[in-house]
């Protein structure tokens, strides 16, 4: 194949890449108005950041979440914006499996309906897969993967009432990729970007579209909250962390990312998109930066705890 053959022929397919991607950005978009939408986590973090972006573009919000005071005081707070609309309360405890069976019929009471559930609340860890217990990889799983599962399930039968409805699902960068010290909550988020991949899919011909959103480090207390290996909280904020996107800017993805029907997103930096990438086409090279990262992890965490005599 001649080199001018090879450049016509990339020509080409870059071209028929950039008509697709043209043609599905043009999709007609969704307008928010008046649409109902269910968050999870919306207590604190990026959960209520969601909630105030949606409330700010005319949604109903269902405020979603275990702790009832603390969703509360979102509520309040909403509401003394001069752009607040409805809001309603709902308790979730997604670490409860058998009690989320309901949660459909229950949602759908408030507003008489559900157009958009953002399945945003999570638990984080941080801790060595030889120190971890069982019961913590159990309950990370718990909470961000089969919880997820049991909720979106509930609300199945309620979203595909509403024509144009669709699901969110908040997993990770670390949802395509393993990191160091992250092991539970990478396979958790592993786990739910492939359920909500496959649910994508099964819902095609439903009306009903699956946004999987993909973020990095995100300013939000979930590292303090993170659980270590032994149960309890890690209750500190990582420089990765403190240096994230601000929540704000993320729900503004989402939004958009609703808005334009879009099936992924990735609100991270380009670094991090990088190392996705790489995980791909290098994945040696990946795999050697992991274990060099592995190793000086090690190291801070033997000068942070040193072993005793």
């Amino acid at each position: 194949m001649s080199p001018s053959t090879v450049l016509a022929w990339c020509g080409g397919t870059a071209g028929l890449i950039y008509l697709i991607l043209f043609l599905l950005r043009r999709r007609k978009r969704v307008q928010l108005k008046g649409k109902v939408v269910l968050i999870t986590g919306a207590n604190s973090g990026l959960g209520k950041a969601c909630a105030m972006v949606f409330n700010s573009a005319g949604c109903k919000v269902i405020l979603a979440g275990r702790n009832l005071s603390k969703l509360q005081k979102v509520k309040e707070e909403l509401q003394r914006l001069k752009s607040s609309g409805d809001l309603g309360i709902l308790q979730v405890d997604l670490s409860d499996l058998e009690s989320l069976g309901n949660k459909g019929q229950e949602a759908k009471a408030i507003f008489d309906a559900v157009d958009i559930l953002v399945n945003n609340a999570g638990v984080s860890y941080r801790g060595s897969i030889e120190g971890t217990n069982m019961d913590v990889h159990q309950m990370v799983m718990n909470v961000n993967y089969f919880g997820q599962i049991a909720l979106t399930k509930a609300l199945l039968p309620v979203l595909k009432e509403r024509p144009g409805s669709c699901i969110v699902a908040v997993s990770s960068v670390q949802g395509r990729i393993s990191i160091p010290y992250r092991s539970a909550y990478a396979a958790s988020k592993h786990a739910m970007q492939a359920f909500f991949d496959c649910l994508r899919a099964e819902l095609w011909d439903t009306g009903v579209g699956v946004c999987v959103v993909n973020p990095g480090y995100i300013q939000t207390s979930l590292s303090t909250n993170a659980l270590c290996g032994d149960g309890s909280k890690y209750g500190v904020t990582d420089t990765t962390t403190a240096s994230g996107l601000p929540p704000e800017t993320v729900a503004q993805q989402i939004l958009k990312a609703v808005e334009c029907g879009k099936p992924e997103i990735f609100p991270a930096t380009m670094t991090q998109t990088l190392a996705i990438t790489l995980r791909i086409l290098a994945p040696s090279l990946f795999f050697w930066i992991m274990a060099h990262r592995a190793k000086k992890q090690s190291k801070v965490d033997a000068r942070m705890h040193p072993k005793s005599d």
